[in-house]
This record gives structure tokens, C-alpha cells and sequence, in this order.
């Protein structure tokens, strides 16, 4: 019966790949196809740039993943606006402004990128229909004051008033029904425990975070002030008194313009020139694709760009689902990337992408390892840092020759936590049962949900967890330079900003990939008049590998179109996923992962 029903879900899953999957790719085929004529850009292009649907902050090697996610991703964004920029049929930018919060990273790149279009003598004009008080909105705001012109819908409230956000303590709710959450931490900023045995925030918690976001708070106000053309202090008073109707912030000067996107279209279209035509931001990108060079002149030397987004787990992507889920950054792969860096005679400089909470020690020593292999191998490693690069993310980031972080990104948190929940009494209350057997040592079921650590697999289990500790302590201070006793001081899983962290010496230089680039350029010492060709690591994956991996088993399978058909397009299911996914790393060794703020 067993095997008949696994022979069923492989003919279903069989069926969905001939009548669902294959379309699609042979829609991506014909795409392909027609593109080969290369269309150019229309003469007076509005290349329209729409934020409302999110960022990831790479584009995923993964030719599915539209399926699961944003379409669009922070790199992909700064990329194709340099190209843009240098594009004379390009006129206007026409930017689409979300009305929640950005992840603030991610606005501090996407603003930096709309600066240099702008610097380029082009105009850029900003459309929103209301900043709503969700998230990181400061951030949000931030990127659309960056324009030109900054257009509000008539019915559009004006609420970005500052930034929050929330944590759930279960606590008193695993103490009510018999849930033990056993956990170590090292030490007592490493917050991600808190959540499990506590009701309100501790002091060091409170403390890390309304530092932090202070940090983005303020980082925010002062490149509003700067393109509203105010002083910080005045825009505080001005927004924190809010909040306010379309027409109040006309008349304070928070907006330009009051009027529907299709009057923002209209006045993009007039001051793009005569037949101007609006551009999609993916159909523009479609067609230039990605950069390859920067520079002028002769091409002979190549900076390769790994990228790595997600959690760090050790294995290969190929056990991951293609379809969604999130994305990982697996050490094998990422290794595997470095190495093939180090190995291309064109490469002269690596810039490593990171955005990464962190995860496994064992993965993100395999990837640190893999750095280490560049700098031996005479080929300079710059890191530049993304939403986040924290725990492990930092690890991997440690032994860079640079550190390239935004203001905004959430660095350090140099710690580590582990533990287990204890099960029995709450099972115990609805009448089941749960006991445990072992053989051989004591710690052989100190990970069993029977009961709690004894004192013995206390001790072993404390006694890994300071090891973790002190050997994360001494790669940062090996790699930034950094007294032990100083690393100390400002490690103890504390989150900081890009901003702090530089201020603290975690961090060399705030800016995003481009510095990261032009940092690699003069480490490699490319001459400023060459050209540099860009490699990137891992390669993309075509369809067809995609597929392979798609239904390698029908299990998996099924799975995948589960997951596309019935929740994907649901964000509240998508952030449980993501919840019980980190949950369920944190069970596999995730031991040096960072809290992930929901922006």
C-alpha cells in the first residue's frame, strides 16, 4: 500500500511538471528567443521601479524563485540603475514607494544607487500612497524623499512617524502548560533566548535594541533632512508631532506633490520628452541583463562577486526545494564559489555579498575557511555587508582584508546560545506519554525532550557553548585587529548598526557593493583606467538543473507544488514558515544565529 501511494504522488508530481512546470519553461525558452533581436530602449524611456512588492537583497541563482518571493532584489537594483544611469535613452526614474517599512539596509543601498542617477544630471520622481505606521516606514520614506520630486495620493495619511517593532515572549505561556525551555547563552545581549523564557524584555535586551534603533532612526532623519533640505532637528520636531493628512504635509514640506500615480506618470512622461514611454524596471532589466564590466579601457582583469544570502547551513543547495521556502547559504556551495574564484587566473579580487543572520559554527567555519584560502592565494577578499551579517554572518565576514557595511545593517551579535525544550509534563497533561531510552554515555539523551539537562550534561553542553564562544572571540580579534579582551567587551551577542560597528572597529567603511567594488579595485591596484570585468559565483542555475531538483523524488515534489499552489502567495503562512524554519535550524546546530527583526 506504501508503495502505491508513493507511485501515485510520482505520477501527480509527474503530471504537474508536464502541465505546470513545463509551460513555464518553455514560456522562459520563447523569452529567450525573442530577445535574441535585442530590442533597445524606447528613445525617452520612464524606467518605473516598483518597491511595493519587496527586496531580497540577492538575486537568487535559482531561476524559480519568483515563485516564492520579490522578484526584485537590492543587488539586481543598484546593477541595472548603473546601467540606467549611463543609458542616454533612460530620462526619469519613476520610483513606486511601499507603504510599510523597507528593511533599512536595503533603503540605505536602493537611496545611494538613486543618488548617483540622479548625480548624472537625470530626474527622479516618487510616488506614494500613504506611509503607514508598520516597520522600518522611516526607511521607506527615506528612499522616496531621495527623489526629485516626491508625490502624495490625495486620500494618502502621512504616518511615518518613527520606528518599532515587537517581540513575543513566550514565557509564562511554557510555564502555564509545562513546556522547560533549557537554554545556554553567551552572554546576556545574546537575545534570541528571551523569547522562550521570558515575559517582558530584560535589561540588556531593551538596552541592544532601542540602541539600534535609535541608530537606524537616526540615520534616516539625517538623509531626509538632507534631501528635504532641513536640518535633523527640524524634521524630529515636524514628523514626531505627526500624523497627518495628504494636505498637512504638503504645506509642512514632507511631500512636493499631491495627486494619483497616473498624474506622477503624466509629469514623468513630460520632463522625459516628446513619445516618452514608461518602462518596467523587470522588463528594463530583462533586457540589459547584468553588468560584466566597469571601467574603461583594456579588460584584463576580473573581480568575482559570490554571493551568499540566508541562513548558514552546512550541505548542498540541491536538498533544498527550488520552489521557495526561503533562501540558505549552504557551506559546500559557498565554498565551492570561493574556491572557484581563487582558481580563475582572471580573478584578481573576491567581493563577498553577505547578508546572513548566521547559523551553524561548522558551516561558517568551512566558508571563513574558504576566505582564508583567497587572502593565502595572494587575492584580496572585500565583504559587503547586506540586511544583515550577524552571529555567523559575522563570522564568515571576520578574516576579510575589508568590511563594507550600510548604516543600517545589523552586524555583530558575537555570540552564542543553544539549548532544548522539554516536553514531558506539557504531553503529559493531555494524557500522552513520552519516555526515553539510551545506551552508551551520560550525554547520550541530553538532547531528549524527557527531561532536563542533569548536571554532568550541563556542564559538557556549557563547557561546547564557551568554546564556540572563545573561538568566535579570537577570529574576530584575529581579523579585525582587535585585542581578545576588547572583542569581549563588545561582543556578548550585542546586534549593532552598520554605524556603530564602524565607530567600534567591526566594520571599515559604510557603503554598499559599489564601495565594496571600488575598495576590491584598489586592493587588487587595477589601474582606474582599466576595465574590470565582474565574474559572479555561484553561477545561475538554467531551468532544466532547476527541474532536476525539483523532482528528483516525488516526495519533494509534491511538496514544491504544495507549496506554490497553496502558500506562497500568502505572506501570514510564508512568516510562519519562516518561523518554524528557523526553529527547526536552531534544532540542526543553528547555535550562532542572530534575531531577524521583522521590517
Amino acid at each position: 500500500m506504501k508503495q502505491f501511494f508513493l507511485t501515485m504522488l510520482g505520477v501527480f508530481a509527474g503530471l504537474v511538471a508536464f502541465f505546470v512546470v513545463l509551460p513555464v519553461v518553455a514560456l522562459i525558452f520563447f523569452a529567450m528567443a525573442a530577445g535574441a533581436s535585442k530590442p533597445t530602449t524606447p528613445a525617452h524611456t520612464v524606467l518605473e521601479l516598483d518597491l511595493r512588492s519587496g527586496l531580497t537583497d540577492q538575486t537568487p541563482v535559482n531561476p524559480f524563485a519568483a515563485f516564492s518571493g520579490p522578484s526584485l532584489s537590492v543587488v539586481q537594483v543598484v546593477d541595472v540603475l548603473a546601467q540606467a544611469t549611463a543609458d542616454d535613452n533612460v530620462k526619469v526614474l519613476l520610483l513606486r514607494a511601499p507603504e510599510a517599512g523597507m528593511t533599512p539596509a536595503s533603503a540605505d543601498e536602493v537611496r545611494q544607487a538613486i543618488a548617483r542617477f540622479r548625480a548624472s544630471g537625470k530626474t527622479v520622481i516618487a510616488h506614494s500612497q500613504g506611509f503607514m505606521p508598520v516597520g522600518a516606514v522611516m526607511s521607506s520614506y527615506m528612499v522616496a524623499s531621495s527623489a526629485d520630486q516626491l508625490w502624495l495620493q490625495n486620500t494618502a495619511n502621512f504616518q511615518a512617524v518613527g520606528l518599532s517593532a515587537d517581540s513575543v515572549f513566550l514565557g509564562r505561556a511554557f510555564q502555564k502548560y509545562g513546556v522547560k525551555a533549557d537554554f545556554e547563552q553567551r552572554y546576556e545581549y545574546k537575545n534570541a533566548v528571551n523569547e522562550y523564557t521570558q515575559s517582558d524584555f530584560t535589561a540588556p535586551h531593551r538596552e541592544a535594541m532601542l540602541a539600534w534603533m535609535g541608530s537606524i532612526y537616526d540615520s534616516a532623519v539625517a538623509n531626509i533632512a538632507r534631501d528635504r533640505k532641513t536640518t535633523p532637528e527640524a524634521l524630529k520636531a515636524v514628523i514626531e508631532a505627526g500624523p497627518y493628512s495628504a494636505d498637512q504635509a504638503l504645506s509642512l514640506k514632507l511631500v512636493d506633490k499631491i495627486g494619483q500615480v497616473e498624474e506622477a506618470e503624466v509629469a514623468a512622461k513630460t520632463k522625459a520628452g516628446k513619445n516618452a514611454k514608461i518602462v518596467k524596471f523587470s522588463e528594463y532589466a530583462s533586457l540589459k541583463g547584468t553588468r560584466t564590466t566597469s571601467g574603461s579601457g583594456s579588460a584584463k582583469s576580473a573581480i568575482a562577486i559570490v554571493g551568499g544570502e540566508g541562513a548558514i547551513m552546512t550541505g548542498r543547495g540541491a536538498n533544498d526545494s527550488p520552489f521557495g521556502g526561503g533562501t540558505m547559504i549552504r557551506s559546500d556551495d559557498t565554498a565551492k564559489a570561493i574556491y572557484q574564484a581563487i582558481e580563475d587566473k582572471d580573478v584578481k579580487a573576491i567581493v563577498f555579498r553577505v547578508s546572513s543572520p548566521g547559523g551553524s559554527p561548522e558551516a561558517s567555519e568551512q566558508v571563513l575557511a574558504a576566505v582564508r584560502a583567497a587572502k593565502a592565494a595572494g587575492k584580496p577578499v572585500v565583504v559587503s555587508m547586506g540586511a544583515y551579517a550577524a552571529s555567523g554572518g559575522y563570522w564568515i565576514s571576520s578574516e576579510a582584508d575589508w568590511i563594507v557595511a550600510q548604516p543600517s545593517t545589523l552586524t555583530g551579535s558575537i555570540g552564542v546560545f543553544g539549548g532544548k525544550f522539554v516536553l514531558a509534563d506539557a504531553l503529559g497533561r493531555f494524557g500522552v506519554d513520552m519516555r526515553g531510552l539510551s545506551v552508551g554515555g551520560d550525554y547520550a539523551d541530553a538532547f531528549s525532550p524527557v527531561q532536563g539537562f542533569d548536571q554532568g550534561q550541563r556542564a559538557a553542553f556549557a563547557a561546547s557553548m564557551d568554546r564556540i564562544y572563545e573561538e568566535f572571540v579570537a577570529r574576530v580579534a584575529k581579523g579585525r585587529k582587535l585585542p581578545v579582551e576588547r572583542v569581549r567587551e563588545i561582543a556578548k551577542g550585542r546586534v549593532w548598526t552598520g554605524a556603530q560597528a564602524h565607530g567600534l572597529g567591526l566594520v571599515d567603511q559604510l557603503g554598499g557593493l559599489e564601495e565594496a567594488v571600488a575598495k576590491a579595485r584598489q586592493l587588487a591596484k587595477i589601474p582606474s583606467s582599466e576595465t574590470v570585468r565582474f565574474k559572479r559565483f555561484p553561477q545561475p542555475q538554467s531551468p532544466w538543473e532547476a527541474l532536476a531538483t525539483a523532482f528528483g523524488a516525488s516526495g519533494q515534489a509534491a511538496e514544491a507544488m504544495v507549496k506554490v499552489g497553496q502558500v506562497m502567495g500568502d505572506p501570514a503562512a510564508q512568516a510562519m514558515l519562516n518561523r518554524v524554519e528557523t526553529d527547526r535550524m536552531r534544532s540542526r546546530g543553528s547555535v550562532v544565529l542572530a534575531d531577524q527583526p521583522a521590517f
